[in-house]
């Protein structure tokens, strides 16, 4: 019997410069088990769809057909009719990088029609960044297509959201009668746009299963209605939902109505539920022996889970794919000059996994027993090697995003090490923990690899919040280990939360007073800011009593459980609150407003900051130096050492970095000890076995006068300035 054919599909909508991964991830591994395995973005099938000529010729006329009095904003828009659709095909090409000689004349006021975006423009000032005449067109390119998102929002497409679809019906959602009551009422334009992108997949592909992904709440409905015309077109194609929403909302699922639209739902990762699916359909098992899967079996939701399988180990999942993704018809767009936040949506990025779940999986607010985070393993550094080597084959491109949920140093080390010896050149960032593992010599082997930028969760600039939600770190080691990254030239960004069990007032207004000495002295440059939510599956929503709150519904009603609400008598952070940090971050990330004093950014009067003004240099100041005994090994980035003057006592050795040289002067009974110590310190190809000098070994080996003599050796110019030239102990 052959094998069932796959489509997997990316519903709107997540983001416009770059796939999400998942149906990279699930392709490339069914193709590596022989099956057909198709995939398409829906999401920016739709977008380009409705930013066409075409499409907006429809969306104007729709909009005029109304009988509804317009406000005047509206009636603007109307007015500038004949420019929008002029200027839209243009736009859209530039974005997507294709016409990128337009960018003088796109910077230029004048050319596009200009609504309340530009208006409104949220930049806080020119602030410390450096405008190109290619980011200036990016960003207003980037406002227009805001202003015509807000007014097809407001008009007849009020599902549109340009990183999200429908997310308003998700509120309330532990009941499906929301859902359900929207999937009844006609097609929105935005929606018949959608199931015109479907079509021609479905006939190129001619699917038996159509695999969708919803990894966030805004991709939910879009997916429901892309399965609603799968079932009135093709029922007898299986349709498939899994995603990280699935993986964490919908675990006690009971309602049938969900199966009028979907026939399997799978939990966690998805390539052991497919393959257990796909082998179910094609007659190979019985359906109690699927894994991980919900179904409807006589008129009720049942979670069939009887496969013995374990789940697929990091090294035997492939290499993610990107074949069948139009990867030159993604959105570049621009919306800050921050050099971090531009990551986010500029530019397309390889997306691998260093290492699957989380190393530390303590922390209260996580999903801490979920599999995305409880299931912990590593990818082999080579398999990892092969599949940067495949992808970069794949798409022409070297960045690479690691999606890790927290990427250990150890594994991040093996990558850069290998990086280096292999010569391969790549442009990467990920997602890690504040660990003080991360020292500024590993910082520096990170950058060297290729490494831009870090993002990691600090949450709580408090020690006592810090301790109590048990993050295993503190605020002052957190600030040493951003100025490791930020001496070493990449970028840092901070996740943060406020309203946790027990703050107050005073400690929110404590914690952005750290935030912006960080901001102040260059160690983040970018931040984001949310209010803490009990999640069902956290250890907090687990035992709230621990943390001495009361959860206070929803109740379940058969859907989705995920955020919870709840009352905490020892807390006091009013939602206004938020309004005054998210100004502030706006302003830190634009390097603006950094020494207005913090309780001035909130609408209301809150105390001044209890912080002592000069916190992180203290914070930096109380870093102590690893002993020269600890177990360190050596590595030398720097380029090959040159003999330039041999004297009878002492001799000048030049240290080339790519930036500039290094002089120093060491004894002659030095000079053979130094040079064989760097050239088998150097990362190369031709390392067979990888085993870098250990710093206690070569210690001992310091001529003449052993370990002792090296101590004192340890104090001088010369291993200072080898030091700072490449010479780096992880």
């Amino acid at each position: 019997m052959a094998l069932p054919r796959v489509l997997l599909i990316i519903p709107p909508l997540t983001q416009l410069n770059t796939p999400y991964p998942a149906t990279a991830y699930l392709a490339g591994f069914l193709r590596s088990r022989g099956y057909e395995a198709e995939q398409a973005d829906l999401g920016l099938d739709m977008i380009l769809r409705l930013f066409s000529r075409a499409g907006l010729q429809e969306a104007f006329r729709r909009i005029k057909a109304h009988r509804r009095p317009w406000r005047g904003e509206v009636q603007q828009f109307l007015a500038l009719e004949d420019s929008y659709l002029a200027t839209i095909e243009p736009v859209i090409a530039f974005l997507q990088g294709k016409d990128p000689m337009l960018a003088p004349h796109l910077a230029r006021p004048g050319f596009l029609p200009e609504g309340p975006r530009f208006a409104a423009d949220g930049r806080p000032g020119p602030g410390p960044f450096v405008t190109s005449p290619t980011d200036n067109a990016r960003h207003r390119a980037t406002l227009y297509i805001e202003d015509l998102t807000d007014l097809l929002h407001e008009t007849i497409a009020p599902h549109l959201s340009l990183n999200r679809y429908a997310e308003q019906i998700m509120q309330a959602t532990s009941s499906f009668d929301r859902i359900e009551k929207a999937l009844a009422a006609p097609l929105s334009f935005t929606d018949e746009l959608l199931l015109q992108a479907l079509e021609p997949h479905l006939l190129r592909s001619s699917p038996d299963v159509v695999g969708l992904t919803v990894p966030f709440p805004g991709n939910l409905f879009g997916a429901l209605r892309i399965a609603q015309a799968i079932k009135a077109r093709r029922p007898a194609t299986a349709v498939v939902l899994g995603g990280g929403y699935v993986n964490t909302e919908l675990r006690r699922l009971k309602d049938t109505r969900l199966f009028q639209y979907a026939d399997y739902v799978t939990l966690d990762d998805g390539e052991r539920p497919f393959l257990c699916l796909l082998d179910f359909l094609a007659g190979g098992r019985s359906q109690t022996m699927l894994c991980r899967t919900f179904v409807l079996a006589d008129r009720q939701v049942l979670f069939r889970d009887g496969s013995t399988e374990p789940d697929i180990p990091m090294h035997e999942l492939g290499t993610p794919t990107y074949n069948g993704l139009p990867l030159g018809r993604y959105l570049s767009i621009l919306d800050s000059l921050n050099p971090m936040h531009r990551l986010w949506s500029e530019g397309h990025w390889n997306k691998l996994t260093v290492a699957h779940g989380c190393y530390w999986k303590q922390c209260t607010f996580c999903d801490v027993g979920l599999s995305y985070i409880a299931r912990y393993e590593m990818t082999p550094t080579d398999v990892l090697m092969r599949q940067i080597d495949a992808l970069i084959r794949e798409t022409g491109q070297r960045g690479f995003h690691f999606v890790d949920e927290a990427a250990p140093p150890a594994a991040l080390k093996a990558l850069a090490l290998r990086l280096l010896e292999t010569d391969q050149t790549i442009s990467w960032w990920g997602n890690i923990r504040f660990e003080e593992a991360f020292s500024p010599d590993l910082a520096r082997l990170l950058a060297a690899s290729g490494c831009i930028a870090l993002t990691a969760g600090l949450e709580a600039a408090s020690d006592r919040l810090l301790r109590q939600m048990k993050k295993g770190i503190t605020v002052d080691q957190t600030a040493r280990v951003a100025a490791a990254f930020r001496h070493a030239g990449i970028l840092v960004h901070a996740y943060l939360m406020y309203g946790l069990p027990g703050e107050t007032i005073a400690d929110t207004v404590d914690s952005l007073e750290r935030v912006r000495q960080l901001f102040a002295n260059n160690l983040l440059q970018s931040a984001f800011w949310h209010r803490f939510t009990v999640t069902a599956h956290s250890p907090v929503g687990l035992n709230p009593a621990t943390e001495g709150i009361t959860i206070l519904g929803p109740a379940f009603e058969g859907f989705a459980e995920n955020d919870l609400h709840h009352a905490d008598p020892d807390a006091s952070c009013p939602p206004w609150l938020g309004e005054g940090l998210r100004t502030a971050i706006l302003n830190y990330i634009e390097q603006a407003g950094l020494t207005v004093p913090v309780q001035r950014w909130f609408p209301q009067t809150v105390p001044p900051s209890r912080v002592a003004k000069g916190w992180l240099t203290r914070a930096l100041a109380d870093t102590v130096p690893e002993p020269l005994t600890a177990e360190r090994r050596c590595v030398w980035i720097g380029g090959r050492p040159v003999v330039a003057a041999e004297g009878t006592l002492r001799t000048k050795i030049i240290l080339p970095t790519r930036m500039e040289d290094f002089s120093i002067s060491v004894t002659s009974n030095q000079v053979e000890w130094l040079i064989d110590l760097l050239q088998n310190a150097t990362p190369s190809s031709h390392r067979a076995d990888r085993d870098y000098p250990r710093l206690a070994e070569a210690r001992e080996r310091f001529p003449r006068t052993g370990a002792q003599g090296f101590d004192r050796f340890a104090k001088t110019a010369a291993w200072h300035n080898a030091r700072q030239a490449g010479l780096l102990l992880v």
